[in-house]
C-alpha cells in the first residue's frame, strides 16, 4: 500500500510518499480503503517526534479515515465488504489501507462525500467526550469554548447548541467569528485584542462566569479561566498549544468555588471506552446529521501528495473547521 512517511522528525518536508506491507484484519478489525483522512494537530506533534502513537499502533500518521470496507476479521461486527464507513484510527490513517476496530466505525450518512465523512470522528467524539462525559453539560449551563473555528470547536459549538446550553461563548480570531457564530455560537471573543477573563467576566449578565470551558491553549490561559469558572465549575482540558507552564497561579478559585480541573486526551483511551463513545455519539448525532442541523465543517481539501503543504498550512492557524486529505 501507499502511506505518507517520515524516517526523521523534522518539519513537513520530511514527509514524502512511501510504500508499507498491506495490513491484515485481526479480530475485530475492518480493512478499509481510505479515501479520505483529516488532520489533527496530534499529526504534527508526531511528526516532530512529540507524541509516539500507543502501544500496538501503527507510526503512519492518521487518526481518522473515511472509505470502503475491503476485508473483516472474526468478530468485527455486521459490517461487510462495501460498507462505507468512517472512523477513529490510532494511527495509520494517512496509508491507502488502514484497520479500523469496527467497534469504531461509523456508517456514512447517505449522499456524503469522502471528504464530509473524514471530518467527523476526531472532532466530535472529542467534542462529545469533553461537553458530555467530562464536562457534564446541562441545560442552561454557560460554555466557554476556545479555539472555536478549529475541528474540534467547530463540533463543540454545534453539540452544545444542540445539547441545550444557555450561552455558548468561543476565542477565535475576528475573521473566524461568522463561522462560530453561524454554527451557534452566542458571542464570540477577538483573543488577539481582547483579554477574554475580562470580557466575559465583565458581562452585565446575573451569572459573569461560565460553567464548563474546553481548552486546548493550556499555560497561558489556565489561571484566567480558574478566574471565570462558577461554583463547581468545570475546565476540560485537551492540549497546549500555548504551552505547558503557568508561571503564576492562585489556587483559591479551585476551593472557594469547588473547582474541578480535567485533563484528557483520547487516543491513548482503551478500546472499550471508545466503543462506547463512538455508540453514543453515533445515537445522538447521526440523526441530527440526517436532519442536517449537525454538519462537518471543511476548511480546505488537499490531495494526499500535497500533505507537506496541508501540514504548513494548519501550521499557520489559518483554518477554520477541518483540513482534508484525499486519495
Amino acid at each position: 500500500m501507499k502511506a505518507i512517511l517520515f524516517d526523521r522528525p523534522g518539519d513537513p518536508d520530511v514527509l514524502y510518499m512511501g510504500n508499507r506491507p498491506d495490513p491484515l484484519p485481526g479480530t475485530g478489525e475492518l480493512l478499509v480503503r481510505v479515501y479520505a483522512t483529516a488532520l489533527n494537530r496530534a499529526d504534527l506533534l508526531q511528526r516532530k517526534g512529540h507524541y509516539p502513537p500507543p502501544p500496538g499502533e501503527s507510526d503512519i500518521l492518521g487518526l481518522e479515515i473515511a472509505g470502503e470496507v475491503i476485508s473483516t476479521g472474526p468478530g468485527a461486527g455486521d459490517w461487510k465488504p462495501g460498507d462505507r464507513v468512517c472512523g477513529l484510527v490510532g494511527g495509520g490513517g494517512y496509508a491507502s489501507l488502514a484497520l479500523l476496530p469496527g467497534s469504531q466505525a461509523f456508517p456514512v450518512p447517505e449522499g456524503w462525500s469522502w471528504e464530509m465523512a473524514a471530518a467527523v470522528p476526531e472532532g466530535f467524539l472529542t467534542a462529545w467526550q469533553s461537553l458530555v462525559w467530562l464536562g457534564r453539560l446541562s441545560a442552561g449551563e454557560r460554555v466557554l469554548i476556545h479555539a472555536g473555528a478549529s475541528g474540534v470547536g467547530t463540533a463543540a459549538i454545534q453539540l452544545a447548541r444542540e445539547l441545550g446550553a444557555g450561552e455558548i461563548l468561543v476565542t477565535a480570531s475576528a475573521s473566524k467569528h461568522p463561522l462560530c457564530l453561524e454554527l451557534g455560537a452566542s458571542r464570540a471573543i477577538d483573543y488577539r485584542s481582547v483579554d477574554f477573563s475580562e470580557a466575559i467576566s465583565g458581562t452585565t449578565t446575573a451569572q459573569q462566569g461560565v460553567d464548563l470551558i474546553v481548552d486546548c491553549i493550556g499555560g497561558p490561559y489556565f489561571t484566567k479561566n480558574l478566574q471565570i469558572l462558577n461554583r463547581d465549575g468545570r475546565l476540560v482540558m485537551l492540549a497546549m498549544m500555548g504551552g505547558a507552564n503557568v508561571k503564576e497561579m492562585d489556587l483559591m478559585p479551585l476551593l472557594r468555588n469547588r473547582l474541578q480541573v480535567i485533563g484528557t486526551t483520547l487516543r491513548n483511551r482503551t478500546q472499550d471506552y471508545k466503543a462506547r463513545l463512538v455508540q453514543e455519539l453515533r445515537q445522538f448525532a447521526w440523526p441530527l446529521f440526517a436532519q442536517e442541523r449537525l454538519r462537518p465543517v471543511i476548511d480546505r481539501v488537499f490531495p494526499i501528495e500535497a500533505v507537506v503543504d496541508a501540514h504548513q498550512y494548519m501550521e499557520s492557524n489559518k483554518n477554520q473547521g477541518k483540513i482534508i486529505l484525499v486519495w
